[in-house]
């Protein structure tokens, strides 16, 4: 046989060269990891970390880390599970100054505020607007917003704040001046007008109260 003949091999020969040739230079079909055989073309996760998610490729596995979604701002309950990456939000509330309070809960998170829960987990809050109180000596109780006056409606004397006047009377504060307090029934009235209206006499001096 010629050499020329040489390059017609017959066909069965052609295939099993043809098979022995790829294969010599054959590349992997499957992925071994986690003790386990995964095919090209399949997804997995490592056992060593459910965050890393692999693809068995021709060329070897080829992993990405997963970025776990940031959770609800309202969560008030967050689980982690022992097979997932990220972490579970089971249950929405709402935080106010520190503090967590469950969807529709109301709260008073002090003596002037009313609160409430809203189901977006904001919570939603009503301020006291308090009068201006019938008296110069007001107390502020424990668990009341708005000041009470302990002793009723009263004024002061003068600007040196020295006397308090029962409200609605007068008093002579010296032998010349008496002063009278309102008497409190219209309560805007109050709002700067905590000095009681003094009246001085005429052709009075307080000499005159020495010298009889």
């Amino acid at each position: 046989m010629s050499a020329q003949a040489g390059w017609l091999l017959p066909l069965p020969l052609l295939l099993s060269v043809l098979v022995r040739g790829t294969l010599a230079f054959s590349v992997p079909t499957v992925c071994e990891t986690n003790d386990s055989v995964y095919y090209v073309g399949e997804w997995y996760y490592l056992d060593t970390d459910h965050c890393t998610q692999c693809e068995c490729t021709a060329g070897g596995p080829v992993c990405g880390r997963t970025d776990c979604p940031a959770l609800p701002p309202p969560c008030i309950h967050v689980s982690y599970y022992p097979n997932d990456c990220c972490p579970r939000c089971e249950k929405i509330g709402c935080e106010h100054r520190g503090q967590v309070y469950q969807l529709g809960q109301q709260f008073q998170p002090s003596e002037c505020e009313q609160c409430t829960c809203d189901m977006d987990g904001r919570a939603s809050c009503l301020v006291a607007d308090c009068a201006p109180p019938l008296c110069v000596n007001p107390i502020y109780a424990k668990g009341k917003c708005c000041p009470e006056c302990k002793d009723g409606p009263n004024c002061y004397s003068d600007f040196t704040q020295s006397q308090v006047i029962p409200g609605g009377s007068t008093t002579w504060v010296d032998k010349c001046t008496y002063c009278h307090c309102h008497d409190g029934q219209d309560a805007g009235y109050w709002e700067g007008n905590l000095i009681a209206k003094c009246v001085k006499v005429h052709h009075c001096t307080l000499n005159d109260d020495r010298s009889h």
